[in-house]
């Protein structure tokens, strides 16, 4: 995944079966459960090298409050460290998710949230 991709999207509900039901029947997503997150459930939009994958949370429990976008960065390090004198805010100090990589939840100059990602996934060859 390249440096500014948006590599994950979470879209939180108040009730996520009603959420998976919604989103399966308009865009024909199919969701799986992430056994270690409860109320999280895993989807991937699109095909090919144009897909995106996310999730749909519990709203404030396994999920945030809004959306959420995270974009892919080389060095998430080097990301949050640039984030301030842009102007930004780091909101969330930079986490580890097992055995996938690390993400810090910022926000822009005009208030939006987002987050960065570093995956430990190998680069596609």
């Amino acid at each position: 995944m390249s440096k500014g991709q948006i590599a994950h999207v979470e879209i939180p509900a108040d009730e996520p079966d009603r959420a998976q039901r919604f989103y399966g029947e308009l865009f024909g997503w199919q969701f799986r459960a992430m056994p270690e997150y409860e109320d999280y459930f895993l989807f991937t939009a699109g095909d090919g090298d144009g897909s995106v994958g996310g999730a749909i949370g519990k709203r404030n429990v396994s999920a945030p409050n809004q959306v959420r976008n995270y974009i892919s960065v080389d060095s998430i390090d080097d990301a949050v460290a640039q984030v301030p004198g842009l102007g930004g805010t780091v909101t969330e100090p930079k986490q580890e998710v097992p055995g996938q990589g690390w993400f810090a939840v910022c926000t822009d100059p005009e208030g939006n949230e987002f987050a960065l990602w570093q995956s430990t996934a190998p680069a596609p060859s």
